[in-house]
């Protein structure tokens, strides 16, 4: 857990009506992004799986202001459903919220972590190079997608 005066980030469940709205948000500004074929996220329901972690940034009022998530194969972590609400966007939110993430998995001894991105979110992309992922190929099901980047960290264990 992560806490200051005005945020916590927790592991929590995403199965709550504030996040289900923060995570219909994220979808909903994919939408404007990029089509369907080219969206690998997950839903409700993956994201209750027992190898997902899932954490929560909460303001100082409670309201879920970011979430995201990370899922733990034998091979990797993957990276998945990071987003901060606009409020509260140039807070390093987002950065806390994958440190977090990353901690937790390493504890569970992942030390590989991968993600997808796309192309049209460039702050997503500088926050992942600014903390140590690295462009790749595609990896898993994915395929080779313009409107995909794929990126990787090793960490040591």
């Amino acid at each position: 857990m992560i806490s200051t005066a005005a945020m916590t980030i927790d592991f929590e469940s995403p199965d709550q009506p504030d996040v289900i709205a923060l995570i219909a948000e994220l979808d909903a500004y994919q939408d404007t992004l990029y089509p369907p074929e080219s969206r690998h996220s997950l839903d409700l329901e993956s994201l209750k799986e027992p190898n997902v972690l899932f954490a929560v940034a909460r303001e100082w009022t409670g309201q879920a202001i970011a979430c995201g998530a990370i899922v733990l194969y034998p091979e990797f972590g993957e990276i998945k459903r990071i987003y901060v609400h606009p409020r509260g966007r140039g807070q390093g939110v987002a950065r806390k919220l994958l440190a977090l993430l990353e901690a937790r998995a390493i504890g569970s001894h992942c030390t590989l972590f991968r993600l997808e991105t796309g192309p049209h979110q460039p702050d997503a992309l500088a926050l992942y190079a600014s903390a140590g992922y690295e462009r790749r190929g595609p990896f898993g099901d994915y395929t080779d997608d313009p409107l995909s980047v794929f990126m990787q960290k090793h960490v040591a264990a």
